[in-house]
């Protein structure tokens, strides 16, 4: 079986929580490979993704890790077969491995919770003001580069549309409706598309206005993915140096959290909009 050169965050995510099976029943690599006729490189492999696991193997495995949460073993081995070809994946030499991964995150999420501070959220922004915020990269992009990220960034919002559009929730500070990238007549287009967007039934716009008391927050854009199932639900963290995912139970429950009392600093929906309108008509 030939190995994986590159597995995707999805590949990667499976094996993690096969492992995470394994060490909660107690068994050893060695001993998992004996149960299941292999041998502890292949349970290794198996767990780092290197080699693709099928449906019909991830329900021995649960098995004999006496897993018996059978919503968890029904949406991992939906997390099984070849690697899907998603739009995502034309980017695969033009783009960081960790873009692709937030792509096919959201692609599969269930639910979407974001929560930025000086940034409109990238699945909200129009192409003029995407263009002009990734003009601002450092180091600056080629323009090539540019245009290859600006095209990635819309298709994103793909997952906004269809006939099941994913359930999204945006939790904006006022200051990022305020930074004006590109312009009066860009900030004001923004603004108003942001409206415009809120009126779809599964967008919920979220503000949080100026003089509203502190909160927990760094000011990194935070994306919660819900999965199939909350124990496959991750964090995606905007650094300086790309996407940081997290999936550790202990840290779902603080970003949880932290979300949580974010939405109790925002205003309702309807106030939040009232808000975005007189801001965009400001000047």
């Amino acid at each position: 079986m030939p190995m994986r050169s590159r597995p995707t965050g999805r590949q990667l995510r499976l094996g993690a929580e096969l492992r995470k099976l394994r060490e909660r029943a107690g068994l050893s690599s060695t001993k998992a490979g004996h149960l299941l006729g292999t041998n502890q490189a292949q349970i290794s492999n198996i767990e780092a993704s290197r080699i693709p696991v099928s449906a019909a193997r991830v329900r021995a495995l649960a098995r004999n890790y006496t897993c018996s949460d059978e919503k968890l073993i029904d949406a991992l081995v939906g997390m099984t077969g070849p690697r899907a070809r998603g739009w995502w994946e034309e980017y695969r030499e033009l783009l960081p491995t960790d873009l692709l991964d937030l792509a096919e995150l959201e692609h599969y999420a269930t639910a979407l919770r974001v929560a930025v501070v000086i940034h409109i959220p990238g699945l909200l922004q129009t192409t003029d003001h995407a263009r002009a915020s990734l003009r601002e990269t450092v180091p600056p992009l080629r323009q090539y580069e540019l245009e290859h990220r600006l095209s990635y960034r819309m298709k994103r919002q793909a997952v906004l549309y269809g006939d099941k559009p994913t359930p999204y929730t945006a939790i904006v500070h006022e200051a990022a409706l305020r930074m004006g990238f590109g312009g009066a007549a860009v900030a004001r287009q923004q603004l108003m598309y942001l409206l415009e967007m809120s009126e779809q039934e599964n967008i919920t716009l979220l503000v949080i206005p100026f003089g509203e008391a502190p909160f927990a927050s760094s000011g990194q854009s935070i994306t919660y993915a819900e999965g199939p199932v909350p124990g496959l639900d991750t964090v995606e963290l905007d650094t300086e140096h790309g996407c940081e995912f997290l999936d550790a139970e202990a840290q779902l429950t603080r970003y949880r959290s932290v979300l949580d009392q974010l939405t109790n600093r925002t205003l309702k929906p309807q106030d939040s909009r009232d808000l975005i309108n007189r801001i965009a008509h400001e000047n």
